[in-house]
């Protein structure tokens, strides 16, 4: 079973990090991990520019390091650049000292196209030690309220739209890839989901550097 919103337990559990953003207006905050990829995430940044849409890209060190030229279009195009670690790594299954130092890496590479102190753990999964000592070092760890699961080969695209359009609420921190894995998933349902929600009233905007769930 698929749950394309997040439970609210999992909010209460890690108080400190950000599930969605209090706000009463019609906003919803679009973001992109894994990438930059040269075939995806020009594609991305296409859509979002036939929609006005700006988005929060969590991107891998080693990516970023082989796209160069990519990773700036995308802070020219008016969108953010967050952390996603340097190697993609499961936070449950290192070590903290070497996932915080791999997240430093990641920082390095990002900064001569602008820092930020945004940071998301790839699969979700972080040790409470990590998300401490990060927490500690200046970072603000960004969740999700609502995952696409454009990752996932099998995804019946019809059923996924309809889910997510119908469970993003205002301040909905939403979760795209800009991956190979995900690309023709992607193709299908970012389009989409975009007319949908902008047919509702809603607009898409970068996710805020300092805010309170």
């Amino acid at each position: 079973m698929r749950l394309f919103r997040t439970p609210i337990w999992l909010h209460r559990v890690f108080p400190n990090y950000s599930w969605k953003i209090a706000t009463q207006e019609r906003v919803i905050y679009l973001s992109f991990d894994d990438g930059p990829d040269p075939e995806v995430t020009p594609f991305v940044l296409k859509c979002l520019s036939d929609y006005n849409a700006k988005a929060t890209f969590f991107c891998v060190g080693e990516n970023l390091e082989k796209n160069i030229e990519l990773s700036e279009n995308i802070k020219r195009e008016g969108h953010q650049i967050g952390n996603h670690t340097y190697h993609h790594l499961k936070g449950w299954n290192t070590v903290t000292k070497s996932y915080v130092d791999d997240v430093r890496l990641c920082q390095e590479r990002i900064g001569p196209i602008g820092k930020s102190p945004l940071f998301r753990p790839p699969y979700g999964r972080i040790k409470k030690s990590q998300g401490r000592e990060l927490l500690e070092l200046g970072y603000h760890c960004v969740m999700w309220d609502i995952l696409t699961y454009d990752y996932d080969k099998r995804l019946d695209i019809d059923h996924a739209l309809r889910r997510i359009t119908a469970l993003t609420r205002k301040g909905s921190i939403v979760v795209f890839h800009d991956s190979q894995k995900a690309k023709k998933q992607l193709q299908q349902l970012l389009p989409s989901y975009l007319e949908e929600m902008t047919l509702k009233g809603f607009r898409f905007e970068l996710i805020p550097v300092s805010h309170q769930q």
